[in-house]
């Protein structure tokens, strides 16, 4: 299962870690996991692109991906962050809790 973790402080997502895999079919044909690698991937790579936002992290060992931003959050950094909460939930929601699963954490 992929577990995806949010973190928000004062009402702003500042930071996702994603890890695991979903087990939905075998490596390498994992609709699933190839999902939520494009979306993280996407969104790195939206905020990179159209901010000026400080941010750090990206894939790791074993399919995880972090990210958190090192600065303030542009308007810009939480429609793209709310957009990529929105894909993964649609995911959780159309495939089920046991091959992805949201959560959120107030840190």
């Amino acid at each position: 299962m992929i577990t995806v973790t949010v973190s928000r402080k004062n009402n702003s997502y500042i930071s996702f870690v994603s890890e695991g895999h979903a087990g939905y079919a075998d490596e390498g044909e994992d609709i699933i996991c190839a999902a939520v690698s494009a979306l993280a991937l996407n969104f790195f790579n939206s905020v990179e692109a159209f901010t000026e936002d400080g941010f750090e992290g990206g894939a790791g060992e074993s399919g995880s991906f972090e990210f958190r931003f090192t600065s303030d959050i542009s308007p810009e950094s939480k429609l793209l962050m709310n957009s990529l909460i929105l894909g993964l939930q649609n995911i959780e929601r159309d495939y089920g809790k046991s091959y992805i699963n949201v959560k959120f954490k107030e840190v």
